[in-house]
Order: C-alpha cells, then sequence, then structure tokens
C-alpha cells in the first residue's frame, strides 16, 4: 500500500446556514490517485451518510469532478453533496470557468449550479417517474404505519438514484410516521429503489411561534431561530438503505429535486416553495426550490463550513 498522503479536507454542514443544524458531508478536496476501494473505506469510516472526493474534470466544460460515497456503495448523483462539494470547493480556491454558473461532472453527466450570493442551487438532473403498482401500494402504509387514506399520491423517482416518493394528508400524519425499518427495507429491495421519502403540504403558521408541540417538531424547538423567509410549504422526511439497514436522512437533496419535478408538474406544488426536512432529528434543514421559465427545477440551500483541516489517504 502506498505512503499515505496528506490531503486538504472540510466537513460541510448543508442546507442550513447554522452549524450542526443540517446534514454533514465529508469532502477530501483533492482524491487524485486514490482507488475506488480506499475512497469507499475512507467514506465508511466516516460513517456520515455521504463523503465526496474532488478531482479534476474529465468532461468538456466541467470546472470540476466530484465522486460520491455513501458508507456502503457509489453514488451517480446525490444533492447535499453536490452543494457541499461546491462550497468547499469555492472555498478553497476553486475558480469556475463562468462566475454565475459553475459545473459539476458526476456519473449522472453535467450539473449546473447557479449561486445567489453564499447559497447555491443545483439544476435538478432529468427525471423518469412512474406510478405505484398495485402490490406497493397495499404493502406501504403497514410498513409507514399509516392508513391507506393518508397516501394521496405516490411515485417511483429515478434522476441517478432510484427513490420512491409519497405525497400524505398532513404534516400530523408525517411527524408521526414510525416506520417498520426491516419491512421497509424488505420493500425497497422488492421494488428496486434505495431509499423512500415522504412529504406533506404545510398550511403556513408562523415559524417564529410554536403554538403546539407538534408545530415545534415541525418548525424547530428552539423558539425564535427560524426567519420567517424561512417558512416552509411543505415537510420532509427520508427514509434510505445505508448498505446496512435502513436510517433517516437528516435533509435529502436528490430526492427534494424529483419530489419537486414530480409536485409541481402534478399541480401538487407551486413553482416556487421552500422544503422543511430534518424536523424528527432536531435539524432545521431548508430547501428552496425553483422552476425558472425554461421550466427548468433548481434545488437550492446555504451550506456553512464546520471543520477544516488535513487528512492522511
Amino acid at each position: 500500500m502506498p505512503n499515505p498522503v496528506k490531503r486538504r479536507f472540510a466537513q460541510v454542514d448543508v442546507f442550513t446556514a447554522k452549524p450542526y443544524f443540517g446534514n454533514a458531508l465529508a469532502v477530501v478536496l483533492d482524491g487524485t490517485g486514490l482507488s475506488d476501494a480506499q475512497m469507499q473505506r475512507f467514506a465508511a469510516w466516516t460513517n456520515l451518510s455521504e463523503t465526496t472526493f474532488i478531482l479534476p474534470p474529465t468532461a468538456d466544460g466541467a470546472d470540476y469532478q466530484v465522486r460520491i460515497f455513501t458508507t456502503a456503495y457509489e453514488m451517480p448523483f446525490a444533492g447535499h453533496p453536490t452543494l457541499g462539494s461546491c462550497h468547499a470547493w469555492l472555498a478553497n480556491g476553486g475558480a469556475p470557468k463562468d462566475p454565475a454558473r459553475i459545473v459539476q461532472q458526476c456519473q449522472v453527466g453535467l450539473v449546473p449550479i447557479q449561486r445567489d450570493g453564499t447559497r447555491l442551487a443545483f439544476a435538478a438532473p432529468p427525471l423518469q417517474r412512474q406510478a405505484a403498482d398495485e402490490a406497493l401500494w397495499q404493502a406501504l402504509p403497514s410498513a409507514l404505519g399509516v392508513a391507506p387514506q393518508n397516501i394521496l399520491a405516490a411515485q417511483h423517482l429515478n434522476n441517478g438514484p432510484h427513490h420512491f416518493g409519497l405525497l400524505l394528508d398532513s404534516v400530523d400524519t408525517l411527524l408521526d410516521v414510525q416506520p417498520k425499518l426491516a419491512q421497509l427495507q424488505s420493500l425497497m429491495a422488492q421494488g428496486g429503489f434505495t431509499g423512500l421519502g415522504i412529504a406533506a403540504r404545510h398550511d403556513r403558521p408562523s415559524p417564529l411561534i410554536a403554538r403546539s408541540n407538534r408545530e415545534a417538531r415541525a418548525f424547530g424547538s428552539r423558539a425564535g431561530t427560524l426567519s420567517p423567509g424561512d417558512a416552509p410549504d411543505l415537510e420532509v422526511r427520508f427514509f434510505f438503505d445505508r448498505g446496512d439497514g435502513v436510517s433517516e436522512d437528516p435533509i435529502t437533496g436528490s430526492f427534494n429535486a424529483s419530489l419537486a419535478q414530480w409536485l409541481i408538474a402534478d399541480s401538487h406544488a407551486p413553482a416556487r416553495y421552500v422544503a422543511a426536512q430534518g424536523s424528527c432529528m432536531g435539524r432545521e434543514g431548508r430547501v428552496f426550490v425553483e422552476q425558472d421559465a425554461s421550466g427548468q427545477v433548481w434545488v437550492g440551500g446555504d451550506s456553512v463550513t464546520c471543520i477544516t483541516g488535513e487528512v492522511c489517504l
């Protein structure tokens, strides 16, 4: 095994402007020369949902290349690693060819990223979707612990990662979901998807005054920490197979991207909205979604660097 090389490293919190309230990402800022096995081993060691490795681009038009690993496998695309890697690349001197737009290369191809001040937004990759079959419809309520009438709509969603999405009847229903994880993992394997997300529309109470315990869960347990502009239109949760079992993810960019494309296209959501995720985990994730005039959906969020240093790889 070659001698380890000291490489610049950052740990970034994504979909939040406040450290330790978003979704953590490990970023190795120079992955040159590392083997797939070395990348996978380090990603397993960090024990974060994703770890990324930044490399020189090999595709025309790209500013940098990123490879994305969970603790068990490589992903073709993921949202919070896209925003967090771009944030870390820029913070460490990355200079895009076009100051207004950064282009990331990953396994799904080239992903444009635009910035508004310090907030970044990625262009949602093309989505393939289809309706759930009858067997899955019948199995989902039991796996999630909800009544069949609580599920308003459902779709297979594939934008690189293959997820499954459900629209539930209320935020109360969503926050009370306690899935049977073994049963959910079996459904994922049978259905060929690695993550299942649920969403529900908010009635938009004030985020600054929690009027009940359930609203406190939905808007953050620390009164006054959120600004009125962050009041969510949608509440989201996401459960994914890490390779060693099913866990809940704090904030999930790839799922929010495919969810937005589905919900906007089917008139379940407006062309511009804010989604909250992580409420049940003590996080305050905010995902800013907007469909532009061309029909492209952009998925944005803040990022903040929490740790910088070096790793020996």
